[in-house]
């Protein structure tokens, strides 16, 4: 349990550059014992994660895993993150790339870097995998994020495959990573695209329950996930040529994201009930 001196110490160093790691911020102590403190319960109680395929991710040097992305807020990036904190043999700190949203917020930006999350680009990517960090990026982005309810479990498009070109500058193994269970916590009827331009926002989501209940619409369902890594895509073994070759960037993409989508669909027929 902390003491009140040692949370003051935490606290204070939330808003500060004290104790980061390296030079994107990240503070692996703060990030264990306060800032993930309170999703775990989430990921063990609450959504009752089940973890398959952990064997895939190496214990060691840079990879990237690539995951679809859904919900409406980021709560499977985070579940992902304690997964691989928690449960992992070698207790892996997962680098997520972010979006520049979450970077244009005062409070939650210092917070994001001192747990790790960086904005998503090449040069942030490529300096993370070459350092042998394990990287974490959802190509779906906002897309995938805001999705209709009716349209779960169908993922959006990959962007331009920026992940399969920064993987294969590096070298480094792709993992593809399957999320069952984060598509239903917050069903979206339809998207208040009015009000989210007014806002700044990417969508404005409208569930059964918000913003008709307020605050209280905001608590996600309980469902039950499933979180699957597959085998790694290797790629350390292709030709400079094909790196450049843009075609062949997007390939590898499309592979990564067909089977994530494959996988997917295996895990939905396989699943019983949304909640147990």
């Amino acid at each position: 349990m902390l003491t009140l001196a040692r949370g003051r110490d935490f606290l204070d160093r939330c808003l500060t550059e004290e104790q980061s790691a390296d030079d994107f911020g990240f503070d692996p102590e703060l990030t264990d014992e306060l800032l993930l403190a309170p999703f775990r319960p989430l990921y063990e109680k609450y959504f009752r994660v089940d973890v398959e395929g952990m064997e895939n991710v190496p214990n060691d040097g840079g990879a990237l895993v690539v995951a679809n992305h859904s919900g409406t807020l980021p709560l499977d990036a985070l579940m992902l993150q304690v997964a691989l904190r928690d449960h992992h043999p070698a207790h892996r700190a997962l680098r997520l790339l972010a979006a520049d949203l979450v970077f244009d917020l005062p409070v939650l930006r210092v917070l994001a870097r001192k747990a790790g999350h960086t904005v998503a680009c090449m040069d942030n990517a490529l300096r993370l995998l070459e350092r042998g960090e394990l990287v974490g990026v959802m190509p779906e982005g906002y897309k995938g994020l805001g999705k209709p309810f009716t349209e779960r479990y169908r993922l959006r498009r990959f962007g331009r495959g920026g992940f399969a070109s920064v993987a294969l500058r590096t070298g480094r193994p792709i993992v593809p990573c399957s999320i069952v269970g984060a598509e239903e916590i917050y069903p979206v009827v339809t998207d208040a695209r009015p009000l989210a331009r007014r806002l700044g926002l990417p969508y404005f989501p409208v569930t059964p329950t918000f913003p008709l209940l307020g605050p209280l619409g905001a608590i996600p369902l309980p469902t039950k996930w499933t979180i699957r890594f597959g085998e790694p895509v290797p790629t350390g073994h292709y030709s400079r040529e094909a790196l450049d070759d843009p075609m062949f960037v997007h390939k590898i993409s499309d592979e990564v994201r067909d089977t994530i989508q494959d996988t997917l669909n295996e895990m939905v027929r396989e699943r019983g009930s949304v909640f147990r």
